[in-house]
């Protein structure tokens, strides 16, 4: 259950990010208000992911998946471009995670 609250954590995040950028410096209501919303689900699951999975580790996944996840986010719906040392670096965070999850030995708590 731990992974799940996770991942609506990561994806609570991702929202909240998205919408940031559409907000405007908080100065269009709705936007904004996806943005609160979405942080206080994010970090609400992120506690509940807490009290299984070890914090660096569940710190590390949620970090290292949401700056892949915004990144799509941000080339698929507002834009931005992404180089090859973008995508590398973005590749090497993507294999820190699965390497954290296949060979760590952290134990939870």
């Amino acid at each position: 259950m731990a992974y799940i609250y996770l991942a609506v954590a990561i994806v609570a995040e991702v929202i909240g990010t998205s919408f940031m950028k559409a907000s405007a410096g908080f100065t269009r209501a709705g936007p904004a208000l996806v943005t609160i919303v979405a942080y206080a689900i994010a970090f609400y699951a992120l506690s509940l992911t807490l009290r299984t999975i070890p914090t660096g580790i569940a710190y590390a996944i949620w970090s290292g998946v949401g700056i892949v996840l915004i990144a799509s986010v941000a080339w698929l719906f507002q834009g931005q471009k992404l180089d090859a040392p973008a995508m590398i670096g973005m590749a090497l965070i993507i294999a820190g995670v699965i390497v954290m999850n296949l060979f760590s030995r952290a134990p939870p708590h």
